[in-house]
């Protein structure tokens, strides 16, 4: 017998599939709320716009990264480490998301 022995994941995959899902629901709430405010602002402006715009593409980028994730963790064989582009990516989502709150909010 030679190689490692077989991993028996348990429940792991389902729970981190799951908390995949819940972030891509906190994303899209914070996504909504930030339309909502440019919707809800007096006097939009041309950055108001661009901050809502990008942060659209940044959502959209978002549920890519998500979908694909939740994808392999759903497949029924025992998942990989995450791609490191694809953390990178996850992350370079949520800190772009924040800042263009921040743009939207002042």
């Amino acid at each position: 017998m030679s190689g490692a022995p077989a991993r028996d994941p348990g429940l792991q995959p389902e729970r981190t599939r799951l908390a995949w899902r819940r972030t891509t629901l906190a994303f899209t709430v914070v996504a909504v709320l930030a339309a909502r405010q440019v919707v809800h602002h007096a006097d939009i402006g041309g950055d108001d716009l661009v901050a809502l715009a990008l942060s659209a593409l940044v959502w959209l980028g978002f549920l890519s990264v998500a979908h694909r994730r939740i994808g392999v963790l759903g497949a029924g064989r025992p998942p990989g480490a995450m791609p490191l582009g694809q953390g990178l990516a996850a992350t370079a989502c949520a800190l772009a998301l924040a800042a263009f709150a921040v743009a939207i909010v002042w």
